[in-house]
């Protein structure tokens, strides 16, 4: 089956992106396709490039995008709410005169159009919601 998830809690404020990847990484031990996942809300804050949790916590980010190049999973971050958060590409670090960008690559910046596409031509969409 095609999978796409919708993670919509901040990594380290509450369990919805941990338990995200926990789910994600269980799809795929089953066989399951893993094709898409969507960070809206806070927890477009998973593509942080410059976060820095403790050794003994998990680094959620690269964990992600460890996801990615392993499975090819695409990472797409709402664009209205990671500029709203300070979560910016390169393209719209330069549209809004900033000096740097804070969003990690392979995350994307993306519309909501693309979360409604990936519910219609995916075979389950599943939330996770502090």
């Amino acid at each position: 089956m095609r999978y796409a998830l919708l993670v919509q809690g901040s990594p380290y404020s509450d369990q919805a992106s941990h338990s995200a990847l926990r789910f994600a990484h269980a799809l795929v031990s089953r066989g399951h396709h893993l094709v898409t996942v969507f960070f809206y809300h806070d927890g477009v804050y998973n593509a942080a490039r410059l976060s820095a949790p403790p050794q003994d916590e998990p680094h959620l980010c690269d964990a992600w995008c460890s996801l990615h190049e392993t499975q090819g999973t695409e990472l797409l971050v709402c664009i209205a709410a990671g500029l709203r958060r300070g979560l910016l590409d390169e393209r719209e670090a330069a549209r809004h005169g900033k000096t740097g960008h804070s969003l990690a690559a392979p995350f994307e910046l993306t519309g909501l159009g693309q979360l409604i596409e990936a519910g219609l031509s995916h075979d389950r969409l599943v939330t996770f919601s502090p």
